[in-house]
Formats: structure tokens, C-alpha cells, sequence
């Protein structure tokens, strides 16, 4: 396997952590009464990389549940992630 492989596993690995740690940082903080993270931060780790990581993180300590910028958002971002995936790997290597 070449090395980007071992360099694309850690970053989703990485975003995936932060996109579900920022999501349940928030909802603590939500909690709490406090300053939150932005709806576009989380976003943002989304769009990076980090869809399954919030998604999880969404269902699992139930936030952002009710708000359809993410219940129906992250889904779609991951969806654009899996068909610019599928687009690459035929494009680079002919083969889907």
C-alpha cells in the first residue's frame, strides 16, 4: 500500500475524533449555559473528513438531532464524500 494510504487513514482517523470530541464539547457546553462552538466549526469537520466521527457523536449523546442543517446536512456531506471518492478511484485507476 503507498504511503499516502497510511496518510489519508490518520487524517480521517484525526478528524473523525475532533468532529465527535467538538460535538460532544458543545452539547456539554449547552448544558452548561455556556459559550458553544459554532454550528460552522462542526461543519467544518464534516466537510473535512470527519462525517461519520459527528454523525456518531450526534446519535450517540443525542445533539444536534432536531436541527436539520445536521440530520439532514452531515448525511449529505457524506454522500458528496462517497461519490467524489468513487469519481477519483475510477478516474485514477479506470476501475469502480
Amino acid at each position: 500500500m503507498p504511503w499516502y494510504y497510511y496518510l489519508l487513514i490518520f487524517w480521517f482517523a484525526i478528524i473523525n475524533c475532533l468532529g465527535a470530541l467538538f460535538i460532544c464539547l458543545d452539547k456539554h457546553r449547552a448544558r452548561k449555559r455556556q459559550w458553544r462552538v459554532p454550528e460552522r466549526t462542526l461543519l467544518l469537520f464534516a466537510w473535512l473528513g470527519g462525517c461519520l466521527g459527528v454523525y456518531l457523536a450526534m446519535q450517540l449523546i443525542r445533539h444536534k438531532t432536531q436541527t436539520k442543517k445536521f440530520t439532514i446536512g452531515v448525511p449529505l456531506i457524506f454522500l458528496v464524500h462517497l461519490l467524489l471518492a468513487a469519481l477519483l478511484a475510477w478516474l485514477l485507476n479506470g476501475c469502480f
